[in-house]
């Protein structure tokens, strides 16, 4: 009775009431989930970091290696995850990959301790060249392991009525890993930085202190995998790929005929691309706009503020998605990202003493913005995958969450970021504020392909929910007719 009251209340524009979940599902997703992200953050953030202190002295390759980590890295993690998704579908299988997958992937992080910090002009493109391919080969590991079996794993254990809370508490583990990486950071990586406000070059610092953050950061994947052998199960009821053809099964998600079948879906994903994009053109330099451009050195204490209260955002509107449906906060949402990436941009005519304050409270509605409207997209990506296609979609949300965001972004970054130094920073290194600008115009792009799915959200909850009402009806069903079967 209750499911059937749930339905009909979708049907006449209300919203299901959301499902709990197990002690066990929520500790693997958090605890998987945020190990992973301290993984790409030191992946997505430090490595280009690393690179860009690297050749910090050294003219226009301080934003071409960004530009070629970034988009080479985001190619291997697309491929990688479409044939990892399909491999996954092909066996049922999720578990291993995670395991296997945890451990390599670490150890992958720890030989960027073994990268030269000192080296001569002439090394310049071999170092730029190490850096890509271990990059890259970090990138196969996680994507493997993260991006396509830990992802599918996420779509096996929810569904309609709890994946708007899952997502996005999920959604903030990427800045909770961000506030732990860089408070490592601070005391390994960071060390020695700075000395009387003054930034010193990463040629004469401590050497050991650097290569000892890699090595610690690559521990936190490696213990993830031991603990996912002992804690995780993959959900029961999986649905093998059956198809022999496993090439032909792999590129599924990208046959005419599939997004014909499924074309909300893509207009879904096609909002969390444009999205993807805004937030790509600055976020591989936002360190160093802060530290650089903000002349705001010691960022921990604030930067754990923002996280914390967009934490706390994201979570309350996690609640209200699954209670009131994702439909109501999309644009309110989308409003806030466009108009804090303009705040940003316009921080450069104010007063200095205005930064910091601009940036907790700022940072803090943006953040809570952002990660939200994120998980809710992505909420809604997992509602429209075909029962039994989970792994083999994951490949097609890679290329619209990560190859396409993180090329696009970053040559729109270089493309604003050499312009801008040009025009009045020549010499400096300091990102500079026109990339919010740039954001904010792509983000508003996103509007338009956020109608449709704002106008879909209604029928695709109804749908969901009538299917869950039926299969748990067939479940309740199979012990009468064997007792009956018995008499």
């Amino acid at each position: 009775m209750e499911n059937k009251s749930t339905t009909a209340a979708v049907a006449q524009g209300g919203a299901p009431s959301s499902a709990p979940l197990g002690k066990k599902i929520w500790a693997c997703a958090i605890v998987f989930g945020l190990i992973g992200q301290i993984a790409w953050v030191v992946e997505n953030m430090f490595f280009a970091k690393f690179g860009q202190d690297l050749f910090d002295t050294r003219g226009d390759l301080y934003f071409t290696v960004t530009t070629l980590m970034v988009v080479l890295s985001a190619v291997t993690a697309t491929v990688t995850t479409i044939f990892a998704g399909g491999l996954i579908d092909k066996t049922g299988k999720r578990k291993p990959f995670i395991t296997f997958g945890y451990l390599i992937w670490g150890v992958t992080i720890m030989l960027f301790a073994a990268i030269p910090i000192n080296f001569s002009d002439d090394s310049n493109w071999g170092i730029i060249a190490v850096l890509v391919i271990l990059d890259c080969v970090m990138t196969f590991f996680g994507s493997t392991a993260n991006d396509a079996a830990f992802n599918t794993w996420v779509a096996d254990v929810t569904d309609v009525r709890n994946r708007g809370r899952v997502n996005t508490i999920l959604s903030v583990m990427p800045v909770i890993a961000t506030v732990l990486v860089f408070g490592i950071g601070m005391f390994t990586y960071d060390s020695g930085a700075m000395v009387d406000e003054v930034k010193i070059p990463i040629t004469m610092r401590d050497e050991m202190n650097i290569k000892l953050f890699f090595i610690i950061m690559g521990i936190f994947p490696m213990v993830g995998g031991v603990l996912s052998a002992f804690m995780m199960k993959d959900a029961p009821g999986i649905v093998k790929n059956s198809n022999p053809n496993y090439l032909k099964e792999t590129f599924y998600g990208f046959r005419p005929s599939v997004v014909k079948q499924n074309k909300m879906m893509y207009v879904t994903l096609g909002t969390v691309c444009l999205l993807g994009i805004a937030q790509q053109v600055f976020m591989s330099y936002l360190i160093n706009f802060i530290e650089k451009r903000l002349g705001i050195t010691d960022y921990i204490i604030p930067l754990a503020v923002i996280i914390v209260v967009g934490a706390v955002i994201t979570g309350v509107l996690g609640v209200f998605f699954d209670k009131f449906g994702r439909k109501n906060f999309y644009f309110p949402l989308l409003a806030i990202l466009i108009v804090g990436a303009i705040v940003v941009y316009c921080m450069q005519f104010m007063d200095r003493s205005a930064y910091l304050p601009i940036l907790i409270v700022g940072g803090s509605v943006l953040l809570g913005a952002i990660l939200s409207v994120s998980g809710a997209l992505t909420a809604s990506f997992q509602d429209y995958i075909p029962k039994g296609a989970e792994g083999r979609f994951q490949g097609v949300r890679m290329c619209f969450t990560v190859l396409i965001p993180m090329v696009l972004g970053i040559v729109i970054a270089q493309l604003v970021g050499v312009n801008s130094l040009n025009a009045h920073d020549e010499g400096q290194m300091k990102p500079p504020f026109e990339l919010f600008l740039a954001a904010a115009v792509v983000a508003a792009v996103a509007a338009i392909p956020l109608i449709w799915v704002v106008k879909d959200s209604d029928r695709l909850r109804r749908d969901l929910m009538a299917k869950k009402e039926e299969e748990q009806e067939e479940l309740a069903e199979e012990p009468v007719a064997e007792e009956g079967a018995q008499e």
